[in-house]
């Protein structure tokens, strides 16, 4: 999980501000110069506004209100010299000055406020799916897995991603999927999923029965929410390694397909008969079908969920996956998921839009008989 902190006082940001907070100060000083060197029929005072306005889009509110008040201390001085404060002009104009500034000053305290209560709020999601999200272990079996989290920028609802990965008879079963909708409600709909995926995993059941487990699962659990949204479901992705025998078999439902790369080639492993999203309905182990595809010592299966591919940079376009990973060619799951991870952020400006899971796994090739 990707944490961000608030930069040091040290820093560019704070480097920045104090840089920024020039520009007021000097509007300020312009203004007031102006106005007491034009002619006393010209009254430029009214301007000073804009000092405390554009000190609010950027800075707090002791400062917005700092220089609201030294916006008002210019329009005195101006009134002052100008045939004194005490005409009705220069007391109007400073009344409705210093209720501006005032004005400005409480949005801007206002708007701090609900940063920090979203900030908190979200604190509480994030930390909630970490505990839901237990890291994966780097070997389990022949594999070799690797995987990321990303959380989307702060200005974005947590979503519902989600992965697992348990050990069954012969083999690695693992899931990934992504739960419609944002917020608490998804993050407790894939805690629902995970928990069923781990509870199932002693059952030894197979696949298509799994998955309709799973899938019975969520359709209680959305079927008995305290508010439930009948449009509510999760693509998953459900897929079972073998430690022997070169295949991977899988049930995708309505997820994005899996990449499997191999030197200079990535092939998207669509399923001939996808099956319907998890919670729409009462499935049973009939309404899944298994498919198997080849998957070798020498290659990396890549999980993910649609953040990745929904991802935009400045212009718009997508996040061209196979393209990136074709140019690549890498198939160590740390390097691929490290180099993804990052080169996705930069893609996205730093700024994704939704949350994103990737999982990449190889399996070592068996070893030879003593």
């Amino acid at each position: 999980m990707r944490v961000r902190h608030g930069a040091p006082r040290s820093g560019p940001r704070w480097r920045l501000r104090h840089g920024l907070l020039a520009l007021p100060l000097a509007l300020i000083a312009l203004i007031t110069a102006l106005d007491i060197s034009a002619p006393t029929t010209i009254h430029l005072g009214p301007f000073l506004v804009a000092a405390p306005a554009l000190t609010a889009s950027f800075a707090g509110p002791r400062v917005t209100g700092a220089v609201g008040a030294l916006a008002v201390a210019a329009q005195v001085l101006i009134g002052h010299l100008h045939g004194g404060v005490t005409t009705a002009n220069h007391q109007a104009q400073i009344a409705a000055l210093a209720v501006l500034s005032v004005l400005v000053t409480l949005f801007r305290y206002a708007r701090d406020r609900h940063q920090r209560q979203l900030g908190l709020v979200r604190q509480v999601a994030v930390a909630a799916q970490q505990v839901l999200l237990w890291p994966l272990p780097r070997r389990m079996g022949r594999l070799r897995i690797e995987s990321a989290y990303i959380a989307a920028e702060a200005e974005a609802e947590i979503g519902g991603d989600l992965y697992g990965a348990v050990p069954v008879p012969g083999g690695t079963r693992l899931v990934i999927g992504d739960v419609r909708g944002k917020g608490l409600a998804a993050i407790g709909e894939a805690a629902t999923l995970i928990g069923a995926f781990r509870g199932s995993a002693y059952r030894n059941l197979p696949l298509p029965a799994a998955v309709a487990h799973l899938g019975n699962s969520v359709h209680w659990n959305m079927a008995h929410a305290p508010e439930e949204d009948p449009e509510s479901f999760i693509t998953a992705l459900v897929l079972d390694v073998p430690d022997d025998g070169p295949c991977v078999e899988l049930v995708n439902c309505g997820h994005p397909p899996p990449l499997l790369l191999r030197k200079g080639e990535v092939r998207a492993l669509e399923v001939a008969e996808p099956s319907v999203p998890l919670g729409l309905g009462t499935p049973d182990e009939s309404d899944y079908k298994t498919e198997r595809f080849a998957f070798g010592p020498d290659e990396v299966l890549l999980l993910y969920t649609d953040g990745v591919i929904e991802a935009r940079d400045r212009s718009g376009a997508f996040y061209p996956l196979a393209e990136r990973l074709a140019r690549w060619q890498e198939l160590d799951p740390a390097a691929l998921v490290r180099r993804l991870h990052d080169d996705l952020l930069r893609y996205a400006g730093g700024n994704l839009g939704d949350d994103v899971a990737m999982i990449a796994l190889t399996r070592s090739a068996p070893e030879c008989a003593q």
